[in-house]
């Protein structure tokens, strides 16, 4: 009988179940797409039925291409994109809205307000976050206010509030638990993080029934048995974090001053602080990076927006490739002082800027600008952002000098190369690059029994490829001030 861990890796634009063995290798894996909508400028939705589907339909076909009749899934861990919300009913289980994806920007005239009136410094004294569209509460505010009868129903009790890990496990437990994990929960700007509880005064100060939240468990711990999940049912979830705490947790970064940086969708660089919530100075964000046996784990967090979301515009929007693999050559072909900068500031800048009004531009057009420019100058965007929030972390104290990066880009050598040379930083590339979903079987195995320890873990992590900067810090300085010249045009 073969034994497996199973992980559920729920992100911004596809689903994917990943079956890993015990020794952290991966044993097969499913991705489905699912459609991005966009209702208004700046605005970003998903059907969380389309979502619903796509899960199941991976995990069915992992399930039945991998397990046989003697093979046995010891646990399931889910890992989601975060702050996504969802309302739904409690009874039928039917959203009341569309998700409200982390990149929507349309409650940035609220934020703006309350951060007028100087709220601000409160909200970030408790949840580490700042007043931002990004986060769920004004999310789920704006559905109370702005859908039909959905905050008479959220009053009487009636509906339930989730981040997409929460709208999972209801899903696959049948209505049988509503729970989240603390990393999750510290992404909603309603949970305080030093007291590990839902705080009632930013329930009121954002005007959300407490009836609607989920109960906050540890990272790894029961959150319930599958019923509805077809070949995975009677399975136990074991492990649950948000996207980027999962990635820090795959890439073993346990130790006080080890980072990590996942290239998706977004970019998201994450410190381990250890049992301290540093407060920044220049606009990061503190978060909880695990939580095991009751005791948070913290983290410093930079978030970028756009990253692969870039790449994708290329592809999808201008059409200049149609394939993501072929912007390694072409970047090959393209000298690094092109003076092409593109700002990917679709739905406004993240960190350390915060501009949810910002929107993208290309600075630096001339007539012998072609297609491979715009791709490189694309590329370098990723690695630009990357470099704001490691001088943001210099300024906090802690200068990530070595970073372990996962997520989709970091296949392409160009980038990583690019990365080291503008950060003047190690880069490690590990064996397994889908560290999002190991760190959610990781979880799940530890509270299975799988892993006694940390230290276990840790001895599973291997380097595939070390990246050294190889560029002079005259050199690399010039490249980035253009890219402050940029930004500074927005």
């Amino acid at each position: 009988m073969t034994q497996y861990l199973l992980s559920i890796d729920q992100g911004t634009t596809s689903s994917r179940a990943i079956l890993f063995g015990l020794d952290g290798k991966i044993h097969a894996t499913r991705q489905q797409e699912f459609p991005q909508q966009f209702p208004a400028s700046g605005w970003v939705e998903h059907d969380p039925e389309a979502i619903w589907a796509s899960v199941r339909a991976t995990c069915g076909q992992v399930m039945a291409e991998a397990c046989g009749g003697d093979d046995q899934v010891l646990a399931v861990g889910i890992t989601n994109q975060r702050e996504t919300t969802v309302l739904w009913d409690r009874k039928t289980g039917e959203p009341v809205y569309n998700a409200i994806v982390w990149q929507d920007r349309r409650t940035a005239a609220y934020c703006e307000s309350l951060k007028q009136e100087g709220l601000e410094a409160l909200v970030a004294s408790k949840t580490g976050l700042l007043i931002d569209p990004y986060f769920s509460a004004t999310k789920i505010r704006w559905i109370l206010d702005n859908v039909d009868g959905v905050r008479e129903r959220a009053e009487r009790g009636e509906l339930a509030f989730g981040t997409i890990d929460s709208f999972l496990l209801w899903r696959l437990t049948g209505g049988q638990s509503h729970r989240t994990d603390a990393t999750n929960a510290s992404r909603t700007l309603l949970f305080d993080i030093h007291r590990q509880c839902w705080d009632d005064e930013l329930l009121a100060l954002f005007g959300i029934p407490a009836s609607l939240l989920p109960e906050v468990m540890d990272s790894a711990d029961d959150f319930g048995e599958i019923r509805e999940g077809g070949a995975l049912n009677g399975s136990a979830v074991l492990g649950i974090a948000g996207d980027q705490q999962a990635a820090l947790f795959g890439q073993t970064c346990f130790d006080v001053g080890m980072a990590k940086s996942t290239y998706g969708t977004g970019c998201f660089l994450m410190l381990n602080t250890g049992d301290k919530a540093l407060a920044s100075e220049h606009r990061l964000l503190s978060t909880v990076a695990y939580r095991l046996n009751g005791k948070p784990t913290y983290a410093l967090e930079g978030s970028i927006f756009v990253a692969g979301a870039a790449i994708q515009w290329l592809r999808d929007g201008l059409k200049l490739i149609g394939d993501a693999c072929e912007t390694e050559p072409l970047a090959e072909q393209t000298p690094l002082d092109h003076g092409v900068y593109l700002v990917p500031a679709f739905t406004g800048l993240g960190a350390p800027y915060w501009d949810p009004n910002a929107r993208g531009a290309i600075f630096g057009l001339t007539r012998d600008t072609g297609i491979k420019e715009i791709v490189t100058a694309g590329l370098q965007s990723v690695c630009y952002q990357t470099k704001d929030l490691q001088k943001a972390m210099e300024h906090d104290g802690i200068r990530p000098i070595n970073l372990r990066v996962d997520g989709g880009m970091v296949t392409n050598n160009w980038v990583l190369q690019f990365l080291a040379n503008i950060l003047g930083a190690r880069v490690d590339r590990p064996s397994v690059v889908e560290t999002t979903a190991l760190g959610a079987a990781y979880l799940a195995g530890l509270r299975a029994g799988v892993y006694g320890s940390l230290e276990e873990l840790t001895g599973l992590w291997r380097c595939d490829r070390r990246f050294e900067p190889v560029m002079t810090k005259e050199h690399r300085d010039r490249l980035y001030q253009g890219w402050v010249e940029a930004i500074g045009r927005l």
